[in-house]
């Protein structure tokens, strides 16, 4: 029998619009080893992987009348060089230029007849790297039988480790009749969840969006303890369009330790996390960027953040933390003072996770299927169930391994997350550590947030300023 999709994962379909696709991408760069990588290898690679996870070759098949959630089929017709592209930068192959083809590829919905991802092969950029680009749709990512299509790329190990491609002979497809007379056993096994499909009509979307947000009860009732009044008013939050600006940041990870190191000599210093720089220096980035822009700024201004977090250490050893919380936090960016906004935001923080304010692993599991390798897209979940008027922006922060990773034996030298952006929300910021390094990666509307490249600057500076420890 195929697997049915569960309702929250059907619901990222059926709400998917033109302006707001509903997959998660990454931005993984690359050093070649000496004999050189290239597209072939990137195939044989996700050739060998992908037969541990049949997801990746399977698409989704509606029931006929939606008396039921489609079901996931195998892809009789699969055809690798379609889901793994080659391009090319033209000269001279800037991150400048990477940038704009990442906002160009990423926006584009993924074909719905075929399995949900895409890989792209880029070529050509300075110094002789070389990017992959990924996407993967929510549906497909439900932490148990698929993750992100880039965790099947990378690996701990040089090499690819992999012998012969294993023979793939997929299952015929269901027929229509079989369709339905699976649904009719699932009826008798789920009554309650046809009923209200079949009660929709037309509205089948709009009664699984709510079913998804009613099974988030925990999450939606901890929000709303902690985000009593709408959200301020915001340019981060405006009507969406199909064009996006992605904007990558780079920073290092001993400045953020740095900036903790120095606060140890204060009274609250073993309250202050890695995460709380992190988003004290995403604060100080919106001033600057408000301020620049001619937006009132006055004491009490805040921006608030919906930060789905893994709570880690200075030295996050493994591949991603193990506790996971998400909190909505007001960052002040009306406070002038770096170490103050910092200290602001640490206390928050502290409330929401000792207070039984921030929603714990297990509720995020029994809400979108969630595995630690998936966090951006839980992230992005949230957003997605979560009123516009709760929060301005969504920051999803993902510790990642302090070792290298390796594309057979080209080692990864920087990984970008792809947020998409919720409805009404013209910004969404991932964050991923990984070998020394923290990668911003800020995904904006075109049309509302044209300057997204510099509030990408105002961040570097903001981080700048904390590490002085001057206040501005």
């Amino acid at each position: 029998m195929s697997d049915r999709l569960t309702s929250l994962d059907a619901s990222f379909l059926y709400l998917e619009e033109p302006t707001t696709a509903m997959h998660v991408g990454s931005v993984m760069v690359f050093q070649p080893p000496g004999d050189g990588f290239d597209h072939d290898k990137l195939v044989r690679i996700i050739e060998n992987r992908i037969g541990a996870i049949p997801r990746f070759r399977q698409k989704v098949r509606d029931v006929p009348g939606r008396i039921a959630n489609p079901v996931w089929v195998d892809d009789e017709a699969f055809d690798m060089s379609y889901h793994v592209r080659r391009t090319g930068l033209p000269r001279p192959g800037t991150d400048e230029q990477l940038q704009d083809f990442v906002a160009r590829v990423q926006p584009r919905r993924l074909d719905r007849t075929r399995p949900l991802w895409e890989v792209y092969y880029v070529e050509g950029l300075t110094g002789g790297r070389f990017a992959i680009v990924t996407k993967t749709h929510h549906a497909l990512i439900d932490g148990v039988n698929a993750l992100d299509i880039a965790h099947v790329i990378v690996d701990s190990a040089r090499g690819d480790g992999l012998g012969a491609s294993q023979r793939w002979e997929p299952r015929a497809s269901p027929s229509s009749v079989e369709l339905v007379a699976g649904a009719v056993v699932d009826a008798v096994r789920r009554p309650r969840q046809v009923l209200d499909l079949v009660r929709g009509g037309l509205n089948d979307a709009l009664n699984v969006g709510l079913k998804a947000v009613e099974s988030a009860g925990a999450v939606v009732s901890a929000v709303a303890r902690t985000a009593a009044r709408p959200a301020p008013t915001s340019p981060l939050n405006a009507e969406v369009g199909s064009a996006r600006r992605w904007i990558m940041v780079a920073t290092d990870l001993e400045d953020y330790r740095a900036v903790r190191k120095r606060l140890a000599k204060g009274a609250y210093a073993e309250d202050v996390t890695i995460n709380d720089v992190v988003l004290a220096t995403i604060a100080g980035g919106f001033r600057a960027w408000l301020l620049a822009r001619g937006e009132p700024v006055h004491g009490g201004s805040v921006v608030r953040a919906m930060v789905p977090v893994s709570v880690y250490g200075d030295d996050p050893a493994g591949m991603y933390a193990n506790q996971v919380m998400a909190c909505v936090v007001s960052l002040p960016v009306g406070e002038p003072g770096a170490s103050m906004r910092l200290h602001q935001i640490a206390f928050a923080m502290r409330q929401q996770m000792e207070g039984g304010q921030a929603v714990g692993a297990t509720a995020l599991a029994n809400l979108a299927g969630f595995a630690p390798p998936t966090l951006h897209a839980l992230g992005a979940r949230l957003g997605s169930a979560m009123s516009r008027r709760l929060f301005n922006v969504m920051i999803t922060n993902v510790p990642g391994p302090q070792t290298p990773l390796y594309a057979g034996d080209a080692e990864m030298l920087s990984t970008y997350p792809v947020t998409p952006l919720a409805r009404g929300q013209a910004l969404s910021i991932g964050i991923t550590s990984y070998n020394g390094g923290v990668y911003y990666g800020l995904n904006a509307d075109r049309d509302a947030m044209p300057d997204v490249d510099e509030l990408g600057q105002s961040i570097v500076e903001s981080l700048a300023e904390l590490r002085s420890g001057r206040e501005s």
